[in-house]
């Protein structure tokens, strides 16, 4: 089995890591990556009342149907945002806002 890694020494994943970040690309990755884990996150009585949801300059927009669920949210916004974060493994929000 052939070496990983190019002629420089360094591997395919990290040579990889270094072009998304160099593109800016990194960052859209987790807060995709995020999105997609949301029911995970946050649970299904959250993720089912969760109409839309998007991550815009460091907030994170939610869009609920339940007034209820939002009131409760607003409540809690500082832990989303911890939650957030060490799920993505670096901090990609800063807020949240809810409507």
């Amino acid at each position: 089995m052939e070496d990983s890694r190019y002629k420089d020494g360094k591997s395919m994943k990290n040579s990889i890591q270094s072009f998304l970040e160099a593109m800016g690309i990194d960052a859209k990755m987790h807060e995709v990556s995020v999105l997609a884990k949301w029911e995970e996150i946050m649970g299904s009585a959250v993720a089912k009342r969760t109409e839309k949801k998007y991550i815009k300059n460091r907030i994170l927009y939610l869009e609920l149907n339940s007034s209820v669920m939002r009131g409760e949210l607003m409540q809690q916004r500082s832990e989303i945002v911890k939650k957030i974060n060490a799920v993505s493994g670096v901090p990609i929000i800063d807020e949240v806002h809810l409507a």
